[in-house]
Parts: structure tokens; C-alpha cells; sequence
């Protein structure tokens, strides 16, 4: 195979039927790593609306447990790129990301906006950060693919494309990013996890790099103080100089799925692997269930209408 092939074999698909298995391809062979950064810098810029900020910091999960949150949130989000909506595994996590956030009072403005940051920002990121540039072939693909999974999590108003899932995701950042002290708590607990993934001491260097990558705006809402201008050269740079050697690499055979990550910490510790079903959080009941025996645990905030 040459480097544009499994390109090739992506256009040779058609973006309204053929979206999950488009999404697929760009995931798992294309950029696997670049779609782990680009998820995690789409979750993390969440917890600068409040109203989703401040509700996190109240569950705990991202403060008292963010490994296993992490590991857990992307496993159940790939369990469906991996195996297709329609297949056992891709039905048990849609129910399990449903029974999850159904047990707590989310607006469906906010839930939209999560869904639109999983559209845009990894298309932001690739333009900067990735050997290439995403086609519109796979744009088109991948509104189509969060389209049919939000239509799976019951969320109404979700936008017709890219372009429109990019307006939602921009117009809603313009009105509702803003300081709290909650929020703050958990982007502090998240840049250090991700610093927890490398040695010790290279800590501050990797909080200081996450800082770099983040827009203006999220600084300003968490209050961070601006990086320096030579640290975001640095680090920008860098990533720019790793697209060019990965540029320079031969196309993947096989594909690489978020189980396959190093910064998976939960799934190696289960000694017979996971169930899908037994991964996330299950707020009203106690007790250790599920893998690792931190998968319960009592619900600490109110839950919507009608749990």
C-alpha cells in the first residue's frame, strides 16, 4: 500500500451511507493518534460552560477518579466505532452513555454542544496538527456519524452539517464559556492526569504544553495565566514537525482502536479484559460492581425529571 491509498479507498465510499465505516478508516487508520488528542481537547473545552463544568466537579468523577473516567468515556465512545451502532457492543454503549446521563439534570443545549465539539474540533486539529488535512468526503462522514449517534442519545436540534454543527459549536462557546470555580477544579484534575501518563518529572513540562495548545478562550475562562509566546512556538512546532515524519511513514494495516492506547490505565488491570456493559458510572446505586470495583457509585447531585 502507498501512503494515500486508504484515502483512495475512502473516497471510493459514500458519506451518507457509508459514514461509520468512513469514520472508521479516518479513526483507526489515519489518525488514531491524532483523533485521541483531538477527543480529549474536545472534551476538556466542554468544562468551560459552566452549567457542564460545574456539574462534573459535583459528580467527582473527574476529580477523585479522572483515570478511570478517561479510560471508561473512551472505550464506550469507540466500543461503537469499532464494532457499528447496529452491533451488540455498539447498543450496550449507547445504552450505558444514555443510562449515565440521563441519571443527572443535563439540558439538551448542552448535550448538543458536546456532540458538536466531536465534529469540529478534530477537524481543527488535523488542520494544524495532522499529516493531512480532513477531505470534505470525511467531513460530511463525520457529521453524519455524531448526527446518528446523537439521534441515538435523544438529543433534538442536532444541525444538518458540518457547517452548521461548527455555528452551533461556536455561537454557543461566544455565549455561555465562563469562569467557575468547579470547572476550574476539574481542567486542574484533567492536566494532571495527562501529566500522570509520562515520568514524574516531566510534570510541569507536560501541564505547561497542554496550556499552550489551548485557545485564548479557555484560558480565559479557566484563568490561566497566557502562556509564553516562545513555549506555544515550541510546542506547536513540534506537533507540526511530527506530521511531517508521520507523513513520511508507510499507510497502517491494521487499525488501532482507544483499547490500544497507552493511556488506557484500566483496561490492562482487568485480568480477563472488560465488558462493555460493566464500563462508566451507575449514579444511585453503591457498592464496588463492575471492572476494577470502582465502576458504582452513589449519585452526589440531583437527577433529572423522571429518574
Amino acid at each position: 500500500m502507498r501512503r494515500y491509498d486508504r484515502l483512495k479507498e475512502i473516497l471510493r465510499l459514500d458519506p451518507e451511507r457509508d459514514y461509520a465505516e468512513i469514520y472508521r478508516l479516518s479513526s483507526a487508520y489515519e489518525f488514531p493518534w491524532d483523533m485521541a488528542r483531538a477527543l480529549e481537547l474536545a472534551l476538556y473545552r466542554t468544562y468551560a460552560v459552566p452549567s457542564i463544568g460545574n456539574l462534573l466537579a459535583r459528580t467527582a468523577e473527574l476529580t477523585d477518579r479522572a483515570q478511570k473516567r478517561y479510560d471508561d468515556t473512551a472505550l464506550l465512545l469507540d466500543a461503537v466505532v469499532e464494532h457499528g451502532f447496529e452491533s451488540d457492543d455498539g447498543r450496550t454503549a449507547v445504552r450505558r452513555i444514555n443510562q449515565m446521563h440521563r441519571s443527572y439534570d443535563i439540558s439538551n443545549d448542552d448535550m448538543r454542544y458536546v456532540l458538536c465539539t466531536f465534529v469540529v474540533m478534530p477537524k481543527r486539529w488535523l488542520d494544524a496538527y495532522g499529516w493531512r488535512q480532513l477531505t470534505g468526503h470525511e467531513q460530511r462522514a463525520t457529521a453524519n456519524y455524531y448526527r446518528a449517534l446523537g439521534r441515538r442519545m435523544g438529543i433534538s436540534g442536532i444541525p444538518e452539517s458540518w457547517e452548521e454543527f461548527e455555528r452551533c459549536l461556536d455561537d454557543y462557546e461566544a455565549a455561555h464559556f465562563g469562569w467557575d470555580e468547579g470547572a476550574r477544579r476539574v481542567s486542574d484534575s484533567t492536566l494532571a492526569l495527562m501529566a500522570s501518563w509520562y515520568p514524574r518529572p516531566l510534570a510541569p513540562a507536560v501541564r505547561g504544553a497542554s496550556l499552550a495548545l489551548l485557545d485564548d478562550s479557555l484560558l480565559r475562562a479557566f484563568r490561566y495565566d497566557q502562556p509564553r509566546p516562545l513555549v506555544r512556538k515550541a510546542v506547536r512546532g513540534a506537533l507540526r514537525l511530527r506530521a511531517r515524519a508521520v507523513r513520511l511513514l508507510p499507510p497502517r494495516r491494521a487499525p488501532h482502536f482507544a483499547r490500544q492506547n497507552p493511556e488506557i490505565k484500566g483496561y490492562p488491570g482487568y485480568p480477563s479484559g472488560y465488558r462493555v456493559g460493566d464500563l462508566g458510572t451507575f449514579p444511585g446505586k453503591s457498592g464496588s460492581g463492575g471492572p476494577g470495583g470502582q465502576g458504582r457509585s452513589a449519585c452526589p447531585v440531583p437527577h433529572g425529571a423522571g429518574d
